[in-house]
Parts: structure tokens; C-alpha cells; sequence
């Protein structure tokens, strides 16, 4: 399976300023023992990084939207 970038331009920045957030929101809830809480920012980060880091969105691939040429 080849992932064809899809994921460019603003909503690449966008979705790497949500990982950074995300981890943030997730190492403070971490902090206050609210575990489930920190599980799904991390989780959240680490989707947006993937995405990020990649330019490919599986859901960005199922909907046939393509910003990567923004």
C-alpha cells in the first residue's frame, strides 16, 4: 500500500500545531491522574503528528479531499 501525500500547505501546519497542543493537554492530564483523559490526547497527538510528519490522511483518502496541492 502506497499513501499518496494528501495532506499539505495550512492544514499540514494546522494538524501539527493540534499534535503539539494535544501533548500538552495530554501530559497535564497525566499530571492530575486523569488517565483516560491523557490516553486520548496522546493518542489524538500522535494521529495529528502522523499525519503531520506523512502528509497522508486515511480519512482525507476515503472522503477524496486532497489539500496537499494548496
Amino acid at each position: 500500500m502506497t499513501l499518496q501525500d494528501n495532506v499539505g500547505g495550512l492544514d499540514r501546519v494546522g494538524r501539527a500545531l493540534l499534535a503539539v497542543v494535544l501533548t500538552v493537554v495530554a501530559v497535564g492530564a497525566l499530571r492530575r491522574g486523569q488517565r483516560k483523559s491523557a490516553v486520548l490526547a496522546a493518542v489524538g497527538a500522535l494521529g495529528f503528528g502522523f499525519n503531520a510528519t506523512t502528509c497522508f490522511c486515511g480519512l482525507n483518502r476515503a472522503l477524496g479531499i486532497d489539500t496537499a496541492e494548496d
